[in-house]
């Protein structure tokens, strides 16, 4: 996730380069000819971006997240919780980093940003519908199963979000289809409250 957002902000030509060389494996020289340049070029390109890439992966080295199951984790998923729960759509802003990324595979929708990630929440956390989430984790990281209350008076999973933090902030989320709900013993509906 982070490495896709990384790669968004290469130059066309190093990103080119880097994915025909470290991804697809061409050679230099086949790269060289494809892009039309010198085997210079492409080496200083590939240098370039591979620089840029341990760069932001180093940036985001330090931000800490906090321990599993710590209280400080607790803290940052209760408030997390607080604001879904209630549709407060300003507190869960808050808790975002200012470079926030959403993504929502298999669909190949990603937001990544405050405000565009804030908008999305926007459209859903509407004050006319109830949510609840219910904890579980993914991969050590803090994970809810979302639902939300039907006209026939049951809570509906909507979807299963996993949290990664930053400090005690949010620093990308990734949301899955309820058909991962059976991996994390989550039932597809629970009673209304």
């Amino acid at each position: 996730m982070a490495f896709v957002a990384a790669l968004q902000v290469l130059p066309p030509r190093q990103l080119a380069v880097l994915i025909l060389r470290d991804v697809l494996g061409f050679h230099a020289n086949e790269v060289a000819d494809m892009l039309d340049t010198t085997l210079p070029s492409v080496n200083s390109a590939l240098t370039r971006a591979r620089s840029s890439l341990e760069r932001r992966h180093a940036q985001l080295r330090q931000q800490s997240s906090p321990a599993a199951g710590s209280p400080h984790e607790d803290a940052i998923v209760a408030r997390f919780v607080n604001a879904y729960e209630s549709a407060d759509l300003q507190a869960l802003v808050e808790l975002f980093t200012d470079d926030v990324f959403l993504s929502m595979p298999p669909m190949p929708l990603e937001y990544e940003g405050r405000d565009v990630v804030a908008r999305f929440f926007e459209l859903l956390l509407l004050p006319s519908r109830r949510y609840s989430l219910v904890p579980t984790r993914a991969n050590a990281a803090p994970a809810f199963g979302a639902y939300v209350l039907g006209p026939d008076g049951v809570r509906h999973a909507t979807g299963l979000f996993v949290v990664t933090f930053a400090d005690d902030r949010i620093r990308a989320m990734t949301r899955f289809e309820t058909s991962e709900f059976a991996w994390f013993g989550l039932p597809l509906s629970l009673p209304g409250q």
